[in-house]
């Protein structure tokens, strides 16, 4: 049963949905509507009719990929062989914070408030209209798109290293203190190395195109730079005058 059900809902999960959503529920009326009303929405859509099913294809998952292919969990608490409890006790023990969204006939306070206590997001009791599940889903994969931060890669050239993140520059292993324009100055440098900058095209990045002075400001920056960076400011290694155009890194 369990083998049919995947095949029959994952030909539409592969089809470049932007978010894909696994469904554990029992009951088949209720995993059938929910499948329509998501599937509806343009979510990709995998479903599982017990607890066994459902913890055997995501062991299978992560053997396979390392991590869960899903955006959400739809979850029912009184679920054959393994119930909701345990599944989300299983995965929030393994580490994994992917949304999960538990439904359930029971709508007492305590039981809305165990199935938050042993790690789902969100608790919603049955019967409740598909235009609400709707909504609670489209939340909960927002609030998990918005709270994972993209990790920018650490700039390395030589002896120096600029993490962008925590704003820390590393020369020969020591930290040194940039002002906020020497430090963008850096980055942009060492973003692009190699590549010659004219003044105006250093001013347009970092100062903006609004920056209203004397371009030699420039050559101000680039000096103090130099004297945080170079071992002999007089004969840079790293930040080297290109005459006649402008400046470049390495």
């Amino acid at each position: 049963m369990y083998t049919s059900e995947l095949t029959k809902y994952s030909a539409k999960a592969d089809i470049g949905q932007t978010s894909r959503i696994l469904v554990v529920e029992d009951e088949e009326l209720i995993r059938e509507m929910l499948v329509v009303a998501l599937e509806e929405e343009g979510y990709g859509v995998i479903a599982a009719a017990d607890g066994r099913s459902a913890i055997e294809y995501l062991k299978s998952c992560e053997s396979n990929s390392g991590d869960l292919p899903f955006d959400l969990v739809l979850l029912d608490l009184m679920l054959p062989q393994i119930n909701g409890l345990d599944i989300c006790r299983l995965l929030r023990h393994q580490g994994n914070s992917v949304p999960i969204l538990m439904l359930s006939a029971k709508g007492s306070e305590t039981d809305r408030v165990l199935g938050l206590e042993v790690g789902a997001d969100d608790y919603l009791t049955k019967p409740f209209s598909m235009r609400e599940l709707v909504a609670r889903c489209r939340a909960l994969i927002r609030r998990q798109r918005l709270s994972i931060v993209p990790q920018v890669p650490i700039l390395k050239y030589k002896d120096v290293s600029l993490n962008p993140q925590e704003c820390r520059v590393l020369v020969r292993g020591q930290e040194v203190n940039l002002s906020p324009k020497e430090f963008r100055l850096l980055e942009l440098f060492m973003s692009y190395t190699r590549r010659v900058w004219s003044r105006e095209q250093l001013l347009d990045q970092v100062w903006g195109p609004d920056f209203v002075g004397d371009s030699k400001t420039v050559d101000v920056h680039i000096r103090w730079l130099r004297e945080k960076l170079e071992q002999d400011p007089s004969h840079p290694e790293y930040i080297v005058t290109v005459r006649g155009f402008g400046y470049r890194f390495g």
